[in-house]
């Protein structure tokens, strides 16, 4: 079931779903973690997010790059994933794998500006990195672009 991705792409909270469904938080985890949904949870879920049942009972979710969503957005958006992520299907777990590594090297370079300015500079600029592919995330979170079936 692709609850987690349709949620995702509508930019809505697992709280924010539950509200609009009538569902218990609990209960949209536990669907999302891969357990069993009763056929009353399911239509809740499908009338909240504005799909049919086939569509939440999908294994995977991809973006059709011919589909309105992705017509409508502008090529500044497109071309600006295209640059970031050096591949023109951007994937969200890239994206997660450069923010952690640009995280983990900032803080160890900050650290290692008591002893040295330049690794204070360099340590900084990497966080200001990580903060933009947080941004990057966010922004392919909320449009749906990833072209990854476990975004």
């Amino acid at each position: 079931m692709i609850l987690r991705q349709l949620r995702l792409s509508r930019g809505l909270s697992q709280e924010q779903l539950a509200q609009m469904s009538g569902l218990n938080v609990r209960t949209i985890q536990r669907i999302e973690s891969g357990h069993n949904a009763s056929v009353e949870s399911q239509k809740c879920l499908a009338a909240a997010l504005e799909v049919d049942l086939q569509t939440l009972h999908q294994e995977s979710f991809m973006i059709d790059k011919t589909s309105d969503n992705w017509k409508t957005l502008s090529p500044l958006v497109k071309l600006w994933f295209a640059v970031n992520f050096l591949q023109l299907r951007p994937k969200r777990q890239t994206a997660i794998r450069v923010l952690w590594l640009c995280h983990f090297f900032g803080f160890l370079f900050c650290c290692l500006g008591w002893f040295s300015e330049p690794a204070l500079a360099g340590g900084l600029i990497m966080l200001g990195s990580a903060y933009l592919f947080h941004l990057l995330t966010w922004q392919g979170d909320k449009y749906g672009l990833w072209c990854d079936p476990s975004a």
